[in-house]
């Protein structure tokens, strides 16, 4: 039975019932949010201690916590401690509360998104890093609820607002850098060609570039803070090879993270909303999907992804042998070209995130804010909605949603 065959009132119930089921059992998996350290939580409170101390951090405490990580989410759970003194369970339950906003903005079926936001939400919950790290005291998900506000200000024309929310994403994780550069860059291009044809543009129609080009530009504060790309104290003990230095690039993270957008986007989106006639899109597009695909072989071939014990497509890797991994690799990527040639602002998030990727550890799990903001984007029928509001009007401000 379809979702659609379902009523309106039927399909929030189906939302709020099955929500339920899936938190309350986060909530006893994980001990009601009481159990010990796991993995990297460990790191992340002793940074977080560092600002419980008192309600406003001093210069010294954001430029000493020994993490990689911007500040913003260990000034949270610091502020957390500074008010309850109940140790890393406030944090995991913020996370939580976090967790359930994305969720209720993604998955809702509104009359507007209909069954289409729970299609999303289990495209969503296919990425298995959602759900696993809703409960524990991680900074993706602080992250990923201002890069989601971000998106949801951006479609709404409130592009000043849009920058604040990215603003507060790059200072709780580096690589947010990617989604206001996206943007930035596909609006100034959309404005550039707007001229180009001769078409008018309205003065207020610049902030829709202009609010995410500055907000991206907050990256140079915290650079110019730390004196250079994190702590110097968590640089020296815990940053791989490649952030040691400021020029030094590992190209092969593209093709891995091209693939884990493949692996965690891609094929989902294929497997819950399957192409009405994908033969006929293979015909048309021949030519130029034979051309991304041997330019796709001739990069992979002089820049090979990285090997990577981090993350479960890593671990799959180290269970083949190299040809296949290879492979692997590769065919997921050419997927993800494939799926994201036409150079909309899917193109350009999947370009920035995949390039920031050069300065990070190849781990699957950095894809979780892509995969939330993809399914928040597909649950309010964009890019067609973007397609509607790109075509001429005679109001030159559109509302996108």
């Amino acid at each position: 039975m379809k979702l659609q065959s379902f009523s309106h009132s039927q399909q929030k119930m189906l939302f709020l019932c099955g929500i339920t089921a899936i938190y309350l059992a986060i909530v006893a998996w994980l001990d009601f949010l009481q159990g010990p350290p796991y993995w990297d939580e460990v790191n992340f409170w002793k940074s977080s201690l560092t600002f419980s101390d008192s309600l406003l951090p001093s210069l010294a405490d954001l430029r000493e916590y020994h993490s990689l990580n911007t500040p913003l989410p260990f000034m949270i759970f610091g502020f957390l401690e500074y008010l309850f003194n109940q140790g890393m369970v406030t944090g995991r339950w913020l996370n939580l509360i976090l967790s359930l906003g994305i969720v209720a903005i993604i998955g809702w079926p509104s009359k507007q998104k209909g069954s289409r936001a729970i299609v999303c939400l289990i495209g969503l919950f296919l990425c298995p890093y959602f759900l696993f790290l809703s409960g524990r005291l991680y900074t993706e998900m602080i992250a990923c609820t201002w890069v989601l506000l971000g998106f949801v200000a951006y479609v709404r024309d409130r592009h000043w607002v849009s920058g604040l929310a990215f603003v507060l994403a790059i200072s709780s994780r580096q690589y947010m850098l990617a989604f206001p550069l996206a943007i930035a860059t596909y609006e100034f291009l959309g404005i550039a060609n707007r001229y180009r044809q001769g078409q008018p543009v309205s003065p207020l129609r610049h902030q829709r570039w202009l609010a995410p080009a500055l907000a991206s530009l907050s990256f140079l504060g915290w650079i110019a803070l730390f004196d250079g790309l994190a702590p110097a104290s968590a640089i020296v003990s815990h940053a791989p090879e490649v952030q040691q230095s400021t020029l030094a690039l590992t190209p092969g993270g593209i093709v891995n993270f091209l693939a884990f957008v493949g692996a965690y986007i891609v094929i989902p989106e294929w497997l819950l909303f399957r192409p009405a006639h994908p033969l006929r899109s293979l015909r048309q597009n021949q030519t130029k999907w034979l051309l991304i695909a041997i330019g796709l072989l001739a990069f992979c071939l002089i820049f090979p992804p990285l090997d990577t014990p981090y993350g479960n497509m890593g671990k799959v890797a180290d269970m083949l042998p190299f040809s296949l991994t290879m492979a692997m690799y590769y065919g997921l990527a050419l997927l993800t070209c494939l799926r994201f040639a036409k150079p909309d602002l899917l193109f350009w998030m999947v370009v920035f995130n995949a390039l920031i990727m050069m300065k990070a550890i190849p781990w699957d799990r950095y894809v979780l804010p892509l995969v939330v903001a993809f399914w928040y984007l597909k649950s309010i029928h964009y890019p067609e909605t973007q397609a509607a509001a790109d075509s001429p009007q005679p109001d030159a401000e559109t509302q996108l949603a």
